[in-house]
């Protein structure tokens, strides 16, 4: 029979793997309990580990709140736009492969709580705003307006104003968001949101066609 590993490198795993355990178990705390709300202990409990812990790998609840958002919806918006930038075809695609992505952010990932605490919160706490805008709102909104503006420079999108256009890109991902974790539990049968987001692409991409490029 194989031997298991030496409870030196199971630790060594174990260890490896903490972060990312400790960040899954804040999410389930914020989305249960809100930022101002959430304790390190709830956090701790959750993870099974001390507080002590997560101190090891968190210097703050701010931290593990930062950490959460650029390590999830961060990352996935950092794959999109390099996704993109390799990619030469109509940006027609970019934008679908972009929003299709929301799409499943919506439709199947707890992160969807992450806008709705920015927005309960805010006022509260400020800082996590201005973080959430930068990390997040800011580069997604300047890479959404570099696609429109490379849609326009190459005859594909008419000549809309790319800033509002990239925010009526994101609108219905945002609204889907707060539906989700705020009414979705009133609903009578599950909203299909990956449904929104396609036909929202549809809408989109034949209001910004120009002639022969419309779908």
């Amino acid at each position: 029979m194989p031997q298991s590993a030496p409870q030196s490198q199971r630790w060594r795993r174990r260890k490896h793997a903490r972060p990312q355990e400790i960040l899954g178990a804040a999410l389930v705390v914020f989305a249960e309990k809100g930022f101002a709300a959430a304790r390190m202990e709830d956090i701790a409990k959750q993870a099974g580990v001390t507080k002590g812990t997560i101190y090891l790998y968190f210097p703050s609840k701010d931290a593990v709140f930062k950490s959460l958002v650029r390590e999830s919806i961060g990352t996935t918006l950092d794959t999109i736009i390099e996704n993109a930038k390799a990619y030469s075809g109509p940006s027609a695609d970019i934008v679908r492969m972009a929003l299709s992505r929301i799409a499943l952010f919506l439709s199947e990932s707890d992160l969807a709580a992450l806008p709705k605490i920015i927005l309960s919160e805010t006022g509260q706490f400020p800082e996590l705003a201005r973080f959430y805008r930068s990390e997040i709102i800011d580069k997604g909104l300047g890479f959404l307006t570099g696609v429109i503006e490379r849609g326009i420079a190459r005859g594909e999108f008419r000549a809309v104003p790319p800033q509002h256009a990239a925010r009526l890109c994101i609108a219905p991902a945002l609204l889907g968001a707060i539906w989700r974790t705020t009414f979705a539990k009133f609903d009578s049968e599950p909203y299909d949101y990956k449904a929104l987001i396609d036909a929202h692409i549809d809408v989109l991409l034949r209001g910004l066609a120009k002639g022969e490029h419309a779908p």
